[in-house]
């Protein structure tokens, strides 16, 4: 168990007759950055307060840093830094006094606290930032003081919920290459997001939907994982184009990012038929290539796959 760092095993979460988190199996390796992907409502929240030992599972059991979330919560809350959705931070103290708070939580040793501190200012930029109140700050800095307040104690494992959730693009991007550092120092980072293009950033990634675990794996093999063909076409009118292509025999699915379309293929003998059916409609054609699925592309055909209800040029935007 020394190169695992969390491990569930059946772990289920019911709340009335809503099974939030069904059955989970996952094992995730110490110094990794393990992404849980899905929508709202997936259950990655309630996975995430299951592991921290903030909710008592229904059945099943896990482990993290060694430790039993059933029998040994306050072992596991020592080793771990959590940073949930709308973290606790006081907008009415400075970026400094919030780091304090938490190292007086956490009962940071005094004579460790001025090193660490600086660390924590340089590492997440906020160093010129200090003395502002945290109620000040843009919403891509308050995360990265979260995140500082969370790291204060040295955690084995970072719990990480919807961290960059309405965050600004530049602020998502520098968050994640402060998490990159974070790996460099062998921390275990579990991080949930509904954004499926950060999913690419992750070493391996878990796909949950309505409580269940569809596939976890490194993204490109999870990518590779249809084994069909996919088309990747830019047209004038691409929600009308994907409603046309929806209708072709032997295409899998079909789904809008912008001005262009992607659309799953049995074979690659259904191309020139999707051509000629966008022809035969008169939508022009500006240019296509095959592409390697999305993960975007892959979650949606597993959970349209499961339900029976492929296909209808259903739109997903980035």
């Amino acid at each position: 168990m020394n190169d695992i760092a969390i491990r569930t095993s059946g772990l289920t979460k019911s709340f009335g007759n809503n099974v939030a988190v069904d059955h989970l199996d996952l094992e995730v390796n110490r110094g990794e950055l393990f992404g849980l992907v899905g929508p709202d409502g997936a259950g990655k929240t309630t996975t995430i307060r299951l592991l921290t030992s903030v909710m008592e599972p229904t059945s099943g059991e896990a482990f993290v840093a060694g430790h039993s979330i059933k029998t040994e919560g306050e072992r596991i809350k020592e080793k771990i830094g959590y940073m949930s959705q709308r973290f606790g931070l006081y907008e009415d103290l400075t970026v400094i006094e919030n780091i304090m708070f938490y190292a007086d939580i956490y009962d940071v040793p005094e004579k460790e606290r001025p090193p660490r501190i600086e660390r924590l200012l340089s590492f997440s930029n906020l160093t010129p930032f200090k003395d502002r109140l945290a109620g000040k700050l843009s919403g891509g800095m308050k995360q990265k003081l979260g995140l500082a307040c969370a790291l204060i104690h040295t955690p084995e494992v970072l719990f990480l919920d919807e961290p960059t959730n309405g965050v600004d693009p530049v602020s998502r991007r520098d968050f994640w290459k402060i998490l990159y550092d974070l790996l460099k120092e062998k921390v275990t980072i579990f991080v949930s997001t509904s954004y499926l293009d950060e999913a690419e950033r992750c070493s391996r990634i878990g796909l949950m939907h309505k409580g269940k675990l569809l596939v976890k794996d490194e993204p490109v093999k999870i990518k590779k994982a249809i084994g069909k063909p996919m088309v990747e076409i830019w047209l004038d009118d691409p929600r009308s184009a994907a409603a046309v292509v929806g209708g072709v025999s032997g295409v899998a699915n079909v789904n809008v990012y912008g001005d262009r379309i992607h659309a799953l293929l049995d074979s690659d003998g259904v191309l020139p038929a999707v051509m000629e059916r966008l022809k035969d409609e008169s939508i022009h054609i500006k240019d296509y290539r095959n592409i390697l699925p999305s993960i975007e592309d892959v979650f949606i055909e597993m959970v349209e796959g499961a339900s029976g209800n492929r296909g209808g040029g259903a739109k997903h935007e980035q």
